[in-house]
């Protein structure tokens, strides 16, 4: 079913909605819409997992700090490989190089890899190496996704990657074409707030619409007790 690219990971954008396609989870307290989530993040076998800022910043903040890195001379902006041998990946999407790792260097085994930019500082970058993370530097200001999935897969490997963003980043990718599958878990609950973050978002016209240009192709389909639907497609170019 999924697709094959020879320089890229195939993607899967793995979310929870509302039935009104909003992704705020934490506000639906009539329903359990995490219920579902790990067990299908497990079943779509995927060797990397792809998060933002927001919800990276909370595996970063329970890291064990490191002393101060000392260091004068300028940071090579060559991308850092700590280990290309790991079980999974875990990467983190930090275009201006926010977050502290400090010692962390995986969650529940998976291997950060941190996604940044040229806006990044040199003594992020220390902390980084000295922290055992690995690191890739894709774009000047903005992260390039297209490069960013090249170098995941040349640098560490990773054939099937399981995108879990916020609707920035998915609408980002979405709209670069770097969506090959959607994996939706439809919750029975409704959030209706103007403005929420939906699934796929991003800035632009009506013009701009991906109505015309994509086409699903729901490939699998699976109701719970529970009232949530797991819905499956394929994403491709109309």
């Amino acid at each position: 079913m999924s697709a094959r690219h020879s320089d890229r990971p195939t993607t899967v954008c793995h979310m929870t909605t509302s039935v009104d396609g909003r992704i705020k989870v934490r506000r639906w307290t009539t329903v359990d819409a995490d219920s579902h989530y790990e067990a299908i993040h497990e079943k779509l076998g995927g060797d990397a997992w792809m998060c933002g800022r927001i919800t990276m910043q909370g595996y970063a903040d329970s890291a064990e700090p490191l002393p101060e890195i000392p260091g004068e001379e300028p940071v090579s902006r060559e991308d850092h490989v700590a280990r290309r041998d790991a079980l999974g990946y875990a990467v983190a999407l930090d275009a201006r190089g926010a977050m502290d790792w400090g010692a962390r260097n995986d969650i529940t085994g998976d291997h950060v890899v941190v996604v940044t930019t040229g806006q990044v500082s040199d003594d992020r970058l220390r902390r980084l190496r000295a922290g055992g993370q690995s690191y890739i530097i894709a774009g000047e200001r903005e992260v390039d996704f297209s490069l960013a999935l090249r170098k995941l897969k040349a640098l560490f490997g990773i054939e099937r990657l399981l995108i879990e963003g916020g609707g920035r980043i998915n609408g980002s990718l979405l709209k670069a074409g770097l969506i090959d599958e959607l994996s939706l878990l439809l919750a029975p609950a409704v959030d209706g707030v103007a403005g929420t973050p939906a699934l796929f978002d991003f800035d632009g016209e009506e013009a701009d619409s991906m109505g015309s240009r994509l086409r699903l192709t729901r490939t699998a389909c699976e109701p719970f007790d529970d009232g949530t639907v797991w819905l499956r497609y394929r994403v491709e170019p109309a």
